[in-house]
């Protein structure tokens, strides 16, 4: 997961909090076995029903009330490294140890790098109890961040199509190349007319207009394929906010705007040097880029604005 993705996800956290924290106290409230603390059968099949229903759970354990790991590491999947292992390990200075001492609620720690699973966590734990007074030790869940976010957007099976869309946009950039790769040839070619090849005075004046467009057609091309390899194969892309479909589009219509800019100033280039039955086309095209120009402007400040309200009434 790229640094963008890791700070996607955390803003996303920091939204939902809320909704986090009461996912995991139904989820720890649901877990109510007898003898879960001195039976392994029994926390492998809590985990591994809990499993069945919230896959963003990672690890299940349990502490004593002077924070010493009681239980091995319980983990959905059994080829996890670190399940059944870690019984035995002093956690009293963990900060998850220190946040439920001091509640009798459920606490959620900040996110953090699992050492266990090497990908972004939050532990969620609460104090466990015998007959409601004494408290027999503290139970914990260590959570995927990723997929916990992915559960609550409801994006989980949109994420297991993710490797099929990359593909099929991967495939649609190799084609453009290979028309960026067409076009350069066509350009080349026409530079080596202008140096090397016959012709009239006409034909030898306008094979520089014909080596610049197939350039720029390249250049647009090129561009056009590199914004969709970045936008939705290398970068991660949070369609969830606006600022994030904003900017594609925005990459989108800058690559365009680029293109019908130069080709408008080519056709008048060559009414400059008498060819002028262009002439109006040009000047269209010139409006049409000044229109494009204009309108993504006022998407992007009307887009920004937008997401500035929705921010605000949310914090609210």
């Amino acid at each position: 997961m790229s640094t963008a993705s890791y700070i996607s996800v955390i803003e996303r956290y920091h939204d939902h909090r809320d909704a986090v924290h009461e996912l995991m106290s139904s989820i720890l409230s649901s877990i109510g076995e007898d003898h879960l603390f001195e039976d392994k059968a029994i926390q492998c099949q809590a985990m591994e029903r809990l499993g069945e229903t919230y896959p963003f759970l990672d690890l299940l354990y349990m502490l004593d009330a002077d924070g010493t790991q009681v239980s091995d590491n319980i983990a959905v999947n059994s080829k996890h490294q670190a399940a059944y292992s870690g019984k035995g390990k002093d956690r009293s200075q963990r900060p998850y140890f220190r946040l439920v001492q001091e509640t009798d609620g459920v606490i959620l720690t900040d996110p953090y790098l699992s050492s266990a699973s090497r990908k972004l966590c939050i532990t969620t734990a609460s104090r466990w109890t015998v007959k409601g007074e004494k408290t027999q030790g503290y139970l914990l869940l260590d959570i995927d961040l990723v997929k916990t976010i992915e559960f609550l957007m409801g994006d989980t099976a949109r994420r297991r199509f993710q490797p099929f869309f990359k593909g099929v946009y991967s495939t649609i950039v190799v084609g453009l190349l290979i028309v960026v790769s067409a076009l350069l040839y066509s350009a080349f070619h026409e530079i080596g007319l202008l140096f090397f090849g016959g012709g009239n005075e006409e034909e030898r004046h306008l094979r520089p207009f014909g080596a610049i467009i197939f350039l720029t057609l390249a250049l647009a091309v090129f561009d056009l394929g590199k914004t969709t390899l970045e936008e939705e194969v290398l970068m991660h892309k949070d369609i969830f906010r606006h600022s994030s479909t904003r900017r594609t589009i925005t990459r989108f219509i800058a690559a365009i705007l680029i293109a019908v800019s130069i080709e408008a100033l080519l056709l008048m280039f060559k009414a400059a040097l008498g060819n002028s039955e262009h002439l109006l086309e040009a000047v269209w095209m010139m409006l049409a880029a000044v229109g494009l120009l204009t309108g993504l402007g006022l998407y992007v400040f009307l887009g920004a604005k937008a997401e500035a309200l929705l921010l605000h009434n949310r914090k609210k």
